[in-house]
Formats: structure tokens, C-alpha cells, sequence
């Protein structure tokens, strides 16, 4: 993940949840230090943020409908899952992404 792929990313979360997300919100979802934090997101805004931030953000970013459902994750597609009710457990999915944003933020 880039710089400005972290900084879109912080702004398709903030459409999604219906606020605003700051850096310091970013630095609750990546689990960075409550000092400095912000600052950390800030400069990983220029510079792309590190393997482990982007894991858990590409995890996080699956709750806009902007973002691919991430292949282990996506369960929808099988062959046991009838198709016309496919689009409603992606829904229910996206949604479950967004609570657990919001949890995270507290």
C-alpha cells in the first residue's frame, strides 16, 4: 500500500461510516501508540505505511464496497452458496466489516 492509497483509504472509510476519520483514528485501526501515533499516520500518508499495517488496513478496508473482498475472506462465491443470495451475504459482510471498524475506533 502506498502513501496515497493509505490517505483514500482513510477517506473511503470516512464515506463509509458517515465520519470523518482523523489520523489519530487511523493510528486506533492500526493499533499504533496513542503518542505519536497520528503523526506516524500522517507520514506513512507520503511514504506508504509498514507489511504489518498494511495487512490488518487491507483487512479494515473490505467495509467500503470500494475494496475487493479479499480472497480467504470471500466465502460468497462457492458452490454451496446459491447465487441470487450472494449479493446479500456480501452486504451482510460489508456491514459486519463496518461494525468491527466502529468497534475499533471504541
Amino acid at each position: 500500500m502506498t502513501g496515497p492509497e493509505l490517505k483514500q483509504l482513510r477517506a473511503d472509510l470516512s464515506e463509509v461510516l458517515g465520519q470523518t476519520l482523523t489520523a489519530a483514528d487511523m493510528a486506533k485501526l492500526c493499533a499504533l501508540p496513542e503518542k505519536g501515533g497520528a503523526d506516524t499516520i500522517r507520514r506513512w500518508e507520503v511514504s506508504g505505511p509498514t507489511l504489518a499495517a498494511t495487512k490488518v488496513l487491507r483487512v479494515l478496508a473490505m467495509a467500503s464496497e470500494r475494496y475487493p473482498i479479499l480472497e480467504k475472506f470471500d466465502i460468497f462465491d462457492r458452490h454451496d452458496v446459491r447465487e441470487d443470495e450472494r449479493p446479500a451475504k456480501r452486504a451482510a459482510f460489508r456491514a459486519q466489516m463496518r461494525d468491527e471498524v466502529l468497534r475499533r475506533l471504541g
